[in-house]
């Protein structure tokens, strides 16, 4: 009976370590899971989710940067909380996430383009930029001792031959280049909206790309364009934040047309 107890004891505690073990495998950035996951990558991901929401659209000659802005103290200089930066000249990026990840990462990426044009000569690539910044990323989630930049990137710009370019970077080291794309809080929602919506009519038109950048922003944001911020950037011109007058302005405009789009859709149901 004493064999058997001592048996039963063994086999209980061999079970608790490797339970132990099965909850430490998001304690360390280079360890992956049984199941081939880097919970500490995909907890980064989570913190992008949490987020305000960025959008960021391509046009035939402009690109568009929106995000949501979070209300601040009654005190607090607005100012001082930016979602958008401007990396070069021709470059701008707005992210979601920790916004102190993000001003390293920002200082990180305006020292490569300076860099590049020092070494080159010639202003840095999108595509460049945004392969270094993807670049930085991964470096952090493949390292001991550091943890993943808890943040994702929407990268705008214009190349030296005219071309509009937005790529988008998150928590793993990954880039794409997108038409339009949205991260954050609901970037999901926001992001099924802009597929339905865009199309090469609205990249053709600069006026159309801005209103749905604001009317994609519509979706998740409910109290107007005193929470919206708008960058623009057109093709051979300096990036251009639309103040709040303005972008309100595009918000009414925004929002009657979609009232009357869906009232005609109701009388066109009507009719059937």
């Amino acid at each position: 009976k004493q064999w058997y107890q001592r048996r039963v004891a063994i086999t209980a505690g061999i079970t608790n370590n490797l339970s132990v073990m099965g909850s430490s495998y998001d304690h360390a950035i280079t360890v992956f899971s049984p199941d081939g996951h880097l919970f500490q990558v995909e907890y980064a991901q989570e913190a992008v989710k949490k987020g305000s929401t960025a959008v960021g659209l391509r046009g035939d000659s402009i690109v568009v940067l929106g995000v949501e802005k979070r209300s601040v103290p009654k005190l607090q200089d607005e100012r001082t909380v930016r979602k958008i930066h401007k990396l070069d000249d021709h470059v701008c990026m707005a992210f979601a996430g920790l916004t102190a990840d993000a001003r390293i990462l920002v200082n990180m990426a305006r020292v490569e383009c300076q860099s590049y044009r020092l070494t080159v000569e010639d202003p840095v690539s999108m595509s460049y930029i945004a392969r270094h910044i993807a670049s930085v990323k991964q470096h952090f989630t493949q390292r001991p001792g550091l943890r993943p930049f808890g943040l994702s990137t929407l990268i705008v710009g214009f190349d030296y031959d005219g071309s509009a370019h937005l790529f988008q970077t998150d928590p793993s080291g990954t880039y794409h280049e997108w038409k339009a794309n949205a991260i954050g809080r609901s970037g999901k929602t926001v992001r099924e909206f802009l597929e339905k919506h865009y199309t090469d009519e609205i990249a053709a038109s600069d006026e159309a790309c801005i209103k749905l950048t604001v009317r994609a922003l519509l979706e998740v944001v409910q109290s107007g364009g005193k929470n919206i911020e708008l960058a623009v950037m057109r093709k051979g011109q300096a990036l251009e934040i639309l103040d709040t007058k303005t972008v309100e302005k595009l918000v009414e405009e925004t929002e009657k047309e979609r009232d009357a789009e869906a009232e005609a859709k109701k009388k066109a149901a009507g009719k059937s």
